[in-house]
């Protein structure tokens, strides 16, 4: 009998392991059938890279009813093409997932996210998709104020989908006294400065450790996702895959190169 549960594909950046990928499992389970693949150990900041010139392997992790877990030495981005075609038996999936992620995927940050990738990934492959992270950097991190959120999103994309070139990209702050409600936004402009550390090895030769700290450029702006972040809001930010400039094109047309 064909199985008529929708296929929902989940990885992250965090590894297969981390507690934000148990969590997602858990608020998702019941809407559809889950294969997880998920990278081995943590690739934050991988964006949408892919093993070009390294070997990968696949190795099963966990199994239960409706749930497979594997991991792959790869990328986020490896994950999601291994998964389509050695992991799903043939069938297309209904949705990628990627998440829920330690750490916010808000304004330029989406741009680096490993999480991001995973869902850009699943994007560009024409299959509904969405990114879910928390502005919460710790392994400890409390999921359980997300789950009717993330499980209602799942849930429309799953029953309306999404345009062809648009994924989602969800964040969720960190608030004592519970979410705001939603705001439906757009990525602030926002940069990252000191992004290196320069240390010296007991041996004598120089070394740098990458770190940085995040400024928003646009503190005033009410209606990106920093801002809703930061007044108590889930941001959830429609995100394109096409990144041409549209309005320039008549403009350099002008230009009679």
């Amino acid at each position: 009998m064909e199985n008529s549960k929708p296929l929902i594909l989940i990885s992250n950046d965090d590894g297969y392991h981390s507690k934000g990928l148990a969590a997602l499992i858990d608020m998702v389970g019941d809407l559809g059938e889950i294969i997880v693949c998920a990278p081995e150990s943590a690739r934050s900041g991988f964006s949408c890279a892919f093993s070009a010139t390294d070997p990968l392997r696949l190795k099963l992790r966990r199994q239960r009813e409706g749930v497979t877990v594997w991991s792959c030495t790869g990328t986020p981005v490896d994950c999601v093409k291994m998964a389509l075609e050695n992991l799903c038996g043939g069938r297309r999936p209904d949705m990628v997932i990627g998440g829920i992620n330690h750490g916010d995927n808000a304004s330029v940050n989406s741009h680096y996210s490993g999480t991001m990738g995973v869902t850009r990934e699943g994007c560009m492959k024409y299959i509904p998709s969405v990114a879910f992270s928390i502005c919460d950097h710790s392994p400890e991190a409390d999921f359980t104020p997300l789950a009717d959120y993330v499980k209602s999103i799942t849930r429309h994309v799953l029953q309306e989908g999404l345009p062809k070139g648009v994924c989602l990209n969800v964040n969720f702050p960190v608030v004592p006294d519970g979410f705001k409600g939603v705001k439906v936004c757009r990525m602030a402009f926002g940069s990252w400065g000191n992004e290196t550390v320069k240390c010296t090895h007991p041996y004598g030769y120089d070394y740098y450790w990458m770190t940085g700290g995040y400024t928003n450029d646009e503190p005033d702006a009410d209606d990106t996702d920093n801002w809703a972040l930061s007044h108590g809001y889930v941001a959830i930010t429609p995100t394109t895959i096409d990144v041409t400039a549209h309005e320039m094109i008549g403009h350099i047309k002008d230009w009679n190169l």
